[in-house]
This record gives C-alpha cells, structure tokens and sequence, in this order.
C-alpha cells in the first residue's frame, strides 16, 4: 500500500488494514492536513453519479516515497489516484512490473489529461466505467470507445457498467460478466475500488495471465463489488465468510457458463 491520508483517517483504520495483513510500510500520514475527500450524488437507478465536491487536500502535494522492499514489485496496481502520482510510482521502480493494472475517472479526463495519457501507454489493463470510457475516446458507443483506449497502450480493458456488470477486451476476445443482483443497494461509492482490488489481488496470488484467467479475476472482482455496495464503507466486507463470497463466484461463474 503507497498512499497519503491526513491527520483526520482514524488510526483504527490503519489498524484494521494491518489486520487483514496489508504492508503499510508505503502509507504517508500528514498530521496537520486533511485527507482526500470526495462527495457526490446518484441517480434514481445508481448507475449515475454527479461529484459533488473533490478535495486533493493532502493528496495535491503527495511525493509517495516507494519502500525499497516494494521496488521489485511484479504486479502493479494504480490505484484512482492523480495521473502525476502514478507516473511517479512508476518510475521509482527497479525493474517493469509483469503487470501494470490502472484504474481511474472523469475527474483525472478532464483535469489531467496529458498526465493520464503517459500513465495510460505504460498501462497494460485499464480500469474505467462506460461514462468514463466514452468521455476518455470521445466515441458514442463502448465498442468503439475500447478499441479507442487500447491504441493509447493497454492490451486489455476492462469497462464497469454498475448494474450491468463489466467488460473485459482485449485486441481478439471480448468478455461480459453481469452483476451480481442485491436485494437493495445502499451505497455504491467505493465499489470500483473493491472490483480493481478483487481483480488485482487474483491475478497476482495465481500469476497467470492468460485471457481465461483475467476472466476469472473480472468474475471474482465483480462478486466482491456487490459486497460492497450493499452497505457503506466497507461495513458489508470486512467480516465476510469466505463461503458467502465463494457462492456468490459460483453463481456468476454458472451464468456465464467460464
């Protein structure tokens, strides 16, 4: 973990990252500033947003320090961060990576483009949803708009479409896993976080990265993100069984027959 929090991120959630066995060892805490915040707004139907407010705070002046033990690092995942930040973690490795996941939003398109297009050419898996992914290609449909995408750098992206699930594209194949359908959806903020560290953490614990097993990591990522957004925060994650999560990968895995 490389980020920058404020002297307001309770220190109980440090401890709750450590817990679950997350090196922090990268985690800056600034103790007179504020962290990151963002607010926004959905939709009747949750698929849509309106950001409301964005505030960098401590995040505009983030110059991440990488751990030596984290410079060798074989699978990289870019987290929503400012695209000036995501170039600076790149290049403070030793070596390339086996895999450089990114994830991002319209906030970094309309903001920081040109920074977002050098993180974009060393990027091999792009993470966006449909809003963004159109917004980022300037097309009217996801199609055109991946094909798009992938001529910036990456070989695969991956587009988010809340309820309908996700997209997986790579130069030959297209894959689409659905959602997995809650009773009720509480709050989807912080769900795209949840499927890029769901799908992350797959590809790098079985270290595989063929097209099957992307798949596999889309279908699991997005089992995780429905956890997510059926309560706030991580409220409805951080104390799940396993068995839940598995039932939860099966069913989708059986609907689309992988």
């Amino acid at each position: 973990l490389i980020s920058v929090v404020g002297g307001d991120f309770e220190k109980k959630q440090i401890h709750l990252l450590e817990k679950h066995h997350i090196n922090c060892d990268g985690l800056e805490v600034i103790p007179n500033g504020k962290t990151f915040f963002w607010s926004g707004k959905y939709h009747s139907n949750m698929n849509f947003r309106d950001t409301l407010v964005t505030e960098l705070n401590v995040l505009a002046d983030f110059n991440p320090k990488i751990p030596n033990n984290y410079r060798d690092c074989q699978y990289l995942m870019l987290a929503n961060l400012m695209p000036s930040i995501q170039l600076n973690v790149i290049n403070q490795l030793t070596s390339p990576p086996k895999l450089v996941v990114t994830d991002t939003m319209n906030y970094w398109i309309e903001n920081c483009l040109a920074d977002l297009l050098l993180v974009i050419a060393k990027t091999d898996i792009l993470i966006i949803n449909d809003e963004e992914a159109l917004e980022l290609s300037n097309e009217s449909n996801l199609i055109d708009a991946a094909k798009k995408i992938q001529s910036l750098g990456p070989k695969f992206i991956i587009i988010k479409k809340g309820t309908d699930g996700a997209v997986l594209f790579s130069k030959s194949n297209t894959f689409s896993c659905p959602a997995f359908v809650v009773k009720k959806c509480i709050d989807p903020t912080g769900a795209g976080d949840t499927f890029a560290g769901a799908f992350i953490g797959h590809l790098n614990s079985s270290d595989d990265l063929s097209f099957n097993n992307i798949k596999t990591a889309v279908i699991k990522a997005c089992a995780m993100a429905s956890f997510c957004v059926q309560d706030f925060g991580v409220n409805n994650i951080i104390n799940r069984k396993m068995g839940d999560i598995q039932n939860r990968i099966n069913t989708l895995t059986n609907v689309v027959k992988i």
